[in-house]
C-alpha cells in the first residue's frame, strides 16, 4: 500500500496530446505514487493507453511535461533516458511478443541488449522471471504461436519484469480472459506487486480487476483526468459516466464477487 503522504514517483502535467485535429488529452494532470496499484479507467476513445504510451515514451506529446523517478522523461536524452527507462517495464495487450523467438529468448532479450552478461546467466535469469508468473518450466522452449491467450500474457509480464523493474505499465492485461483466468491474473499481480515491491500503472476497463487489485483509480473524461480516489470514493462521484460505470449492472456483480456488498 503506498503512503498518501510520499512524494510521487510519476507527475504528468498539463499533457495534451494530438492526432491531426484530434484533441485526445488537453491539460491533463496525474499523480502516481509509489507503491502503489493505480489504475486508469475511461470510456472508449478517452485515451488511456495513449496516455501510457506517452509516458514510456512511445507518444510525443504537444505539449506538458513528465518526471519519472525524478527524471523529465520528454527532455532527458542519451545515457540519463536509457537509466531511467530500464526501472520500468511495459507489457503490452496480448503480451506482444516476439515471433521468432521463444518464450525465453522474449524474456531474455532486454537483458542480452542492456545488461552485458553471459548466456547463461541470461538463459538462468529468463527462466526465474518465467517461473515468477506461474508458468510451466517447458514454456520457456515454446514460441508464441504455441501458447494460449492466457499464456501470452503471463510470458508478456514475464519480459516486462525482466530488468526487476521498479514500476510496472499494463496495457489491459486481463484483456480476452475467461473470467477464471482473468481472476488469477488479478491475483498474479498483487503477488508479484507484494512481493517485488512495485508500483504498478494499470490501464483497465475490468471492473473486477479494479476491485481485486487497484489502491486508486483515476477516470480519463473531458480530455483529462475527471476524478482519482479509491473504489470507495468512486461510488460517491456524481458525474454520469462515473456513476454509470461503477454503478451499473457489472458494477454491483464485481461488488458481490468482493464481498463488499
Amino acid at each position: 500500500m503506498a503512503d498518501p503522504d510520499a512524494a510521487p514517483i510519476i507527475t504528468v502535467r498539463n499533457l495534451t496530446n494530438r492526432f491531426g485535429k484530434t484533441v485526445v488529452h488537453k491539460g491533463l494532470n496525474l499523480d502516481v505514487r509509489r507503491g502503489e496499484v493505480l489504475g486508469v479507467v475511461g470510456a472508449s476513445g478517452s485515451g488511456k493507453s495513449v496516455l501510457l504510451r506517452t509516458i514510456v515514451g512511445l507518444q510525443t506529446p504537444a505539449e506538458g511535461k513528465i518526471t519519472v523517478l525524478g527524471t523529465d522523461v520528454l527532455t532527458a536524452q542519451g545515457r540519463d533516458l536509457r537509466a531511467v527507462q530500464n526501472r520500468w517495464g511495459v507489457m503490452f495487450q496480448d503480451g506482444a511478443l516476439f515471433s521468432s523467438l521463444t518464450v525465453r529468448e522474449n524474456v531474455a532479450a532486454p537483458m542480452r541488449e542492456l545488461l552485458g552478461i553471459d548466456a547463461e546467466t541470461r538463459d538462468a535469469l529468463a527462466d526465474l522471471r518465467i517461473a515468477m508468473v506461474g508458468l510451466k518450466p517447458q514454456a520457456g522452449d515454446l514460441y508464441p504461436s504455441d501458447l494460449s491467450g492466457g499464456m501470452r500474457k503471463r510470458a508478456g509480464l514475464a519480459r516486462a519484469l525482466s530488468l526487476d523493474p521498479e514500476i510496472l505499465f499494463l496495457d489491459e492485461p486481463t484483456a480476452g480472459l475467461d473470467p477464471i483466468g482473468a481472476s488469477e491474473f488479478d491475483a498474479l499481480i498483487i503477488a508479484l506487486q507484494k512481493a517485488l515491491g512495485l508500483t504498478v500503472f494499470l490501464v483497465t476497463h475490468d471492473l473486477d480487476t479494479l476491485h481485486a487489485t487497484c489502491d486508486r483509480i483515476a477516470v480519463l473524461s473531458e480530455k483529462k483526468v475527471l476524478v482519482t480516489g479509491t473504489m470507495a470514493e468512486m461510488l460517491q462521484v456524481e458525474d454520469p459516466w462515473v456513476h454509470s460505470y461503477f454503478h451499473g449492472p457489472r458494477a454491483h456483480a464485481a461488488l458481490q464477487a468482493q464481498g463488499a456488498i
